[in-house]
């Protein structure tokens, strides 16, 4: 039983060593920054990504712990088994119903000083306006628009 209770303490340490990595290190990158016009500006929602799958892995551990205080031998490890199943579905509902909202954000087409059309989307900048001459600094996912 001891194995089971080493093993399961390894996969947490190695779990939350990964959580903790960050790609590239902590240096700082150049960033490529070009100049548009804001051509349109439109309110979306977008899924909030924050937190993925984190209520079910600290249900299914809180579960995990509650079911080990039930029970001796056989029964005991059936009752990890089961409380952390259950803490997990409980932990991912509640995750769900209470913390992942969807959030308005901004769809922004800028049109390039060399003539593409770029799409961002990002978290809502009230100071951004149709017409307006911005800076659209990073590549891909994190690039983002900002005023001139």
């Amino acid at each position: 039983m001891t194995s089971f209770y080493r093993a399961l303490a390894a996969a947490v340490v190695a779990l939350m060593l990964a959580s903790c990595a960050s790609p590239g290190g902590n240096m700082p990158t150049e960033q490529e920054i070009r100049t548009g016009v804001i051509e349109q500006i439109t309110l979306v929602q977008v899924k909030s990504n924050h937190d993925h799958g984190v209520g079910a892995i600290l249900g299914g551990l809180a579960g995990a712990g509650i079911g080990s205080l039930i029970g001796a031998g056989t029964g005991r490890d059936v009752a990890i088994a089961a409380g952390a199943i259950a803490g997990a579905i409980g932990g991912n509902y509640a995750q769900q119903r209470y913390y992942d909202k969807p959030e308005t954000a901004q769809q922004i087409y800028v049109r390039l000083q060399s003539g593409v059309l770029v799409m961002i989307t990002q978290p809502v900048n009230p100071v951004l306006a149709s017409g307006q001459r911005v800076y659209v600094e990073g590549s891909g996912s994190t690039a983002r628009v900002i005023p001139r």
